[in-house]
């Protein structure tokens, strides 16, 4: 079984920035996509970006490009979010996902198989 562990969250002020950990072990074989998501109180969990366990293959929301930036290193079993410019409307719990053997990585939430169990981040205006 994978584990992921989130860490990094916190309350910042709109422009601010804050970078999210995700730690992932067990059995990690053939782990190749991992992704962020994010879940507002009342909305719908939706992908922020996925990246493939070599650091390619990024895709971003449209909301967050150009503000946000994920990375991956797979030797010391970690993924970044680094998160720029903040607005109130990033304010959400923040979960890193993974999955194992695709054949490319999509940024569904149906895509991914193993959830950590999220990361509070609050943006006040």
């Amino acid at each position: 079984q994978l584990q992921l562990v989130e860490s990094g969250g916190g309350s910042v002020q709109a422009g601010g920035s804050l970078r999210l950990s995700c730690v992932f072990s067990g059995n990690t074989a053939g782990t190749n996509c991992m992704a962020w998501f994010r879940q507002a109180p009342g909305k719908e969990r939706e992908g922020v970006a996925t990246a493939n366990t070599n650091g390619g293959s990024i895709v971003y929301a449209d909301s967050v490009k150009g503000r946000f930036a994920i990375s991956l290193d797979n030797g010391l079993k970690t993924m970044w979010l680094q998160m720029n410019n903040l607005k109130p409307e990033d304010t959400a719990t923040y979960f890193c996902a993974a999955v194992r053997f695709r054949s490319y990585c999509v940024l569904s939430r149906e895509s991914f198989r193993d959830w950590g169990q999220g990361t509070q981040v609050t943006v006040s205006s």
